[in-house]
């Protein structure tokens, strides 16, 4: 996410692991369609290991699952690192040099990347990375918060759409999988998932998340106002309440990941 004056840098939905359930594990399970001649980007079911939903990260290394885990954590560490850089990148573009001036205009996941915050999505299951720092008086159009606000999200879905391009342009029907092998088949796979989640999430317009930045210009100027009034003060406490229903099992997110697997066949161009 981007910060303006304020805000947290919460960006990664909960629970991050469960997207493991909709991965693929490392063991001798097929990548690939019903038939094992489409990739798990078609729009229609897959094969599924029948992993648990609500796992932390660290589940899946305690069950043994080492490169899945591996895997996880590699694209979402990048997933992040772009995201914040579109941010970055935009604010740059429209006049504001803070994040430049600050080291953060870069995909180096060590400009970007939180401790403690990846530590929480490991062990907890949700975290974020560091907020990127944009001052708005700098932005030379009006337009330009909006831009800047969308970029992240955006970075997210151009991610998603070269990682499930390329698994369709390498996928070897019949074999299931890619011909760049099994790791790659993987990899792909989850970094379109991944990026697919944390665009739609980070579009959701409470708190800090970038959403709230995005919403008041598609509304009427009188509401807008009252939008952004209700979020100062209330937006932060929904989105915890969200995130502890979640906790406790009811499919709030789930529905985040759910509508990101939808949007996936859409992207496959080749």
């Amino acid at each position: 996410m981007r910060e303006g004056l304020c805000g947290r840098p919460l960006a990664v939905p909960p629970p991050l692991a469960s997207l493991a359930a909709h991965a693929y594990t490392v063991g001798k399970q097929r990548l690939a369609g019903p038939d094992a001649t489409t990739p798990p980007t078609a729009a229609h079911p897959h094969r599924l290991p029948n992993l648990n939903r609500g796992k932390a990260l660290i589940d899946l290394l305690l069950d043994g699952q080492v490169a899945l885990f591996l895997l996880l954590v590699m694209a979402l560490v990048l997933s992040l690192s772009f995201h914040e850089f579109g941010h970055a990148a935009s604010a740059k573009l429209f006049g504001d040099d803070t994040a430049q001036r600050m080291g953060r205009l870069t995909i180096n996941p060590l400009a970007h990347i939180d401790p403690m915050g990846l530590a929480m999505v490991i062990f907890v299951g949700f975290g974020w990375a560091k907020p990127v720092p944009v001052n708005p008086y700098n932005l030379r159009s009006k337009w330009a918060d909006l831009v800047v606000s969308a970029a992240g999200p955006g970075m997210n879905l151009v991610l998603a759409f070269v990682a499930a391009n390329i698994l369709q342009f390498t996928w070897i029907p019949g074999e299931g999988g890619s011909s760049m092998g099994y790791g790659a088949t993987v990899f792909l796979y989850q970094m379109a998932v991944i990026n697919l989640a944390l665009m739609v999430f980070n579009l959701i317009p409470l708190g800090p998340l970038d959403g709230h930045y995005i919403l008041p210009y598609f509304l009427p100027r009188e509401l807008g106002v009252k939008y952004r009034d209700f979020n100062a003060q209330y937006g932060h406490m929904v989105l915890m309440g969200l995130l502890l229903l979640s906790m406790v099992g009811v499919p709030v997110f789930s529905t985040v990941f759910g509508i990101g697997r939808a949007i996936l066949p859409y992207l496959v161009v080749v």
